[in-house]
């Protein structure tokens, strides 16, 4: 918790640790919690303030009572509500502007305009939010009033853990514990609160089909890979669904709870209950929330991304395809890798490395014997002359010297600058990692920023030229519990000022009262102990969530500061709120199963709400021996998804895709349709990090009214046009897919541009799908630009023509835009955007902006039109062109378009 600085006339920091000290017994039973009443109401310009006082008696939980709080409501934009209530002394932790910065205060009223109402009772007080757009009687959005939640007690969501039963409803806020609970329609369309892989899929569990109900916690934490625990990262916000059968209606809102604090969130359907329920526990900080009307799925992203920051630009090389395994055990490993996947034809743009690559597996070294620096140097320059990239690992924790003439240079000059996490006594915190005893930087010291740019520096100038970082490790994973001892280095060997620290007493910040269901047990269990402490006081107890998120903003920093003019791209394992301003993230370790390749989806799916897009699993799998047929179909899978990588362990068999024949020539069909779509996908990339748009979606994101949909996670879709159904189940030579739109929608295959003959009920239909094929199917009403001759690399690729693909609808109209830039200036530069409009025979391009695109359009190629007798292109008649009966598809080649030109393409 942070040590704040009191005006006079406030109450000391000491005395508060007097008074804890000297009530340290807690009932542990909320039930007689008494709530709190409103009082001293004002109105505002832009909401409304007022203080909460506690209604009774203080019960002191799990901590102990804050007698005043204040409530702000501001409405920020049309569609955007916030909510915040905070301790009124304000001695309570939140997170920091220079962490995450939120909008600034609106300077336009939206009180009587907004989507989003709040209402409230004074006594006991509780509040709801509700839509202006909304009949008397809906539904409220968000509902903490004790009445309009199921009657207490309520039986434990886990049935063998008694701190997972619900008590009581009312209001409760103390300095280690707060709890709030809303309700919910019953069996209510939850999507979000992560990072988690949930047994019940992309839907979350609340409870009303028959399951338990879901325990979310959120605390980072180093794990495999568990079902419905907590895992690498922490997202606290969630999109609800609501559908109206009678009216054939929907709307979607959002719900973020702007906190870094360790927390559970319940989600359950008692029993003979007509509503489902959310409850928020969380063990200090406040209750901030955040409230986004939408009403579409998709809005409710883009407004989450307004307020905390939309995703970083993505490189055009980092949609290629990256290959890894932890276990080359030399450089001349890495060199047979290339040359075999260039030997198999199987493209390949990013050579990664593991832990391999380092000097007694120490950040910012090369292994002297097997990874030669001026070796390493001649290969990553080979790897730049043939248009391809590399990256390597970096490990959040770094050695301690082991005695005093260990000279390790990027521990001792981080000592020197004072950088390093501390224990309460001030000296450094040590813990333990691959290298052995570790420490770990502290990103709020205010040197870091400059001694991990130069740590990074100085590796590139020993050779090791990296075009992006991989960031491991960073939840903070430690391989003990707690601190290690600072003896594992002479601290009276090295220079420099240890920082002096607060001394916090009286709170309990490494078993609070109330123990949130961490997976791991003990808050510092394989972690930073949580009262290690941070510059400017802050402890790890409250920051702990934040702290891989802010070793990727300090990375992205320096690679901008290496790297001017060019994009940043890192690929990072730990990530919290706003992280997406700053890496991308792969999904962990995973493994060798046709369940991990599923979960995978719904991983994906995830964060795209979370405004972290650039995200794929370790293709193939990570842990365990993948099969020939578990690859070739997974290789295919992770082709049409942001982030693809070939990633797995040591001592596991290798899976790079020319292993076998048939994943090498199920990767190359793959790779050749991803690199066509590549204009497709940094048309959506770059509208994701201008307005937060999601670039890969669940279906019903696209069809909201078709609630077969809503539980949907064995499909997805690319963007609003690519419909991908992957083969999920081992030794299946068919797939079941719900083609959208209840025969309204013309889906038509990518590969073969037939009609899908789908089932117009809104079931499933039956495809064939043998090995190293992938049935993806484009949407009715899309016009996509694609590069005409996919390459090896990325470059190659964007070097080559242009080929337009239309699929008409069923009034002969389509529609589509393409944003091009160079693929790798940041901030962005001159760009280009492309829009394809037809309507009644023509297809007109259209083209704005400064960007001069060198290829040309070279073939156009419609789908759906009625077989014509003349075409032209730009008023000049063309005869080259063919018609398929079959597909009903018009093939114009040989147009040579100019993109920097609008044109016209009539037939008849």
């Amino acid at each position: 918790m942070k040590l704040k600085s009191l005006p006079l006339g406030f109450v000391t920091l000491a005395s508060v640790s007097a008074a804890l000290a000297a009530n340290a017994s807690y009932s542990y039973n909320v039930t007689s919690c008494p709530g709190y009443t409103l009082q001293e109401l004002k109105q505002t310009d832009t909401g409304l303030t007022a203080q909460l006082d506690l209604a009774g008696e203080a019960c002191n939980a799990f901590g102990n009572d804050i007698q005043n709080l204040t409530i702000q409501v501001t409405y920020e934009t049309q569609q955007r509500l916030h909510v915040k209530i905070f301790d009124a002394a304000q001695q309570q932790y939140t997170i920091p502007s220079s962490v995450v910065p939120v909008p600034d205060p609106p300077t336009t009223s939206y009180t009587n305009s907004s989507d989003l109402v709040f209402n409230y009772d004074t006594s006991p007080f509780a509040f709801w939010i509700t839509r202006r757009s909304d009949s008397p009687g809906s539904m409220p959005l968000f509902d903490t009033r004790v009445a309009s939640l199921p009657k207490t007690p309520i039986a434990p969501v886990n049935g063998t853990d008694n701190s997972t039963a619900l008590d009581t409803f009312e209001l409760v806020f103390e300095d280690q514990y707060l709890q709030v609970a809303s309700a919910l329609p019953q069996g209510a369309n939850i999507y979000g609160l992560g990072e988690v892989i949930a047994s019940s899929g992309f839907r979350r569990d609340v409870g009303g089909s028959g399951g338990p109900g879901s325990i979310q916690t959120l605390w980072n934490r180093d794990v495999a890979d568990p079902v419905d625990q907590n895992m690498y990262g922490s997202h606290p916000i969630y999109m609800e669904h609501r559908y109206d059968e009678g009216s054939n209606t929907s709307a979607t809102h959002g719900v973020l709870l702007f906190s870094s604090n360790g927390a559970d969130v319940l989600l359950t359907t008692p029993e003979n209950s007509n509503v489902s329920l959310i409850e928020y526990r969380l063990i200090g900080g406040t209750l901030d929330f955040y409230f986004f009307s939408g009403p579409s799925p998709v809005s409710v992203i883009e407004q989450y991304g307004e307020t905390i920051g939309y995703p970083a630009w993505v490189p055009a090389w980092g949609f290629g395809y990256h290959l890894c395994k932890w276990g080359y055990d030399s450089i001349q490993a890495l060199k047979d890798n290339v040359a075999s996947m260039r030997n198999a034809s199987v493209p390949l743009e990013t050579q990664w490395n593991d832990i391999d690559l380092y000097n007694s597996v120490r950040d910012f070294t090369t292994d002297p014997v097997n990874y030669p620096a001026d070796q390493m140097k001649a290969f990553i320059d080979e790897l730049h002359a043939n248009g391809q990239h590399y990256i390597p690992i970096v490990d959040a924790a770094l050695a301690t010297p082991q005695n005093s003439s260990d000279l390790y240079a990027p521990f001792i000059d981080g000592f020197e600058k004072d950088v390093w996490i501390m224990n309460p006594n001030g000296t450094v915190f040590v813990g333990s990692a691959w290298p052995g005893f570790t420490a770990w930087p502290d990103w709020f010291a205010p040197n870091t920023q400059d001694w991990w740019t130069q740590a990074l520096q100085n590796w590139s100038d020993s050779g090791i030229e990296f075009d992006g970082i991989w960031l491991d490790m960073n939840e903070p994973s430690s391989f003990c519990t707690g601190s290690c001892g600072s003896g594992s280095f002479s601290q009276s060997s090295l220079t420099g000022a240890k920082r002096g620290v607060g001394n916090e007493t009286g709170l309990d910040v490494t078993s609070p009262p109330y123990g949130i269901h961490n997976g791991n047990g003990a808050l510092g269990a394989s972690t930073v102990s949580t009262d290690a402490v941070h510059s400017g006081g802050y402890s790890h107890y409250d920051t702990h969530n934040m702290f891989g998120m802010m070793e990727e903003i300090t990375t992205h920093k320096a690679l901008q500061a290496l790297r001017a003019g060019k994009r940043a791209f890192t690929i990072a394992r730990s990530t919290f709120l706003s992280a997406g301003k700053w890496t991308g993230h792969w999904l962990g370790d995973n493994y060798s199963t046709w369940q991990s390749m599923y979960y995978s989806i719904q991983g994906i799916l995830q964060f795209q709400i979370y405004q972290i897009p650039m995200v794929g699993a370790d293709t193939c799998g990570f842990n365990g021996n993948t099969t020939e047929e578990l690859c070739n179909r997974w290789q295919m899978l992770s082709a049409f998804v942001p982030f693809y990588r070939n990633h797995n362990t040591i001592g596991s068999s290798p899976q790079e895709p020319y292993r076998w024949a048939s994943v090498a020539n199920a990767t190359r069909i793959a790779i050749a349709a991803r690199y066509a779509l590549l204009p497709y996908w940094q048309t959506l990339f770059a509208n994701a990090s201008t307005q937060g748009s999601p670039p890969m979606r669940a279906l019903w994101y696209e069809f909201p009214n078709e609630p077969e949909l809503f539980g949907v996670d064995r499909q997805f879709l690319i963007g609003s046009d690519i419909l991908v159904t992957p083969v999920l189940d081992e030794g299946a030579t068919t797939v079941d897919g719900i083609f959208p739109g209840r025969g309204t929608v013309a889906w038509r295959d990518w590969w073969t541009h037939a009609v899908v003959n789908a089932s117009t009920s809104g079931g499933n239909t039956t495809l064939q799908a043998p090995l190293s094929t992938i049935n993806v199917h484009i949407r009715d009403g899309s016009a996509l630009l694609l590069h005409a001759e996919p390459g090896y690399t990325i470059n190659e690729t964007r070097s080559g023509p242009y080929e337009l693909l239309v699929s008409l609808d069923k009034d002969g109209n389509a529609f589509g835009t393409a944003y091009v830039d160079d693929g790798e200036s940041d901030p962005p530069g001159d760009s280009r955007t492309l829009s394809f409009a037809t309507q009644g025979g023509a297809l007109t391009i259209s083209s704005q902006g400064s960007y001069g695109i060198a290829q040309k359009l070279e073939s156009v190629t419609i789908l759906g039109v009625q077989k014509p007798s003349s075409v032209s292109v730009g008023g000049q008649a063309v005869g080259n062109f063919t018609y398929l009966d079959a597909t009903q598809e018009l093939v114009v080649r040989n147009v040579t378009v100019d993109l920097n030109e609008g044109t016209k393409v009539t037939w008849q």
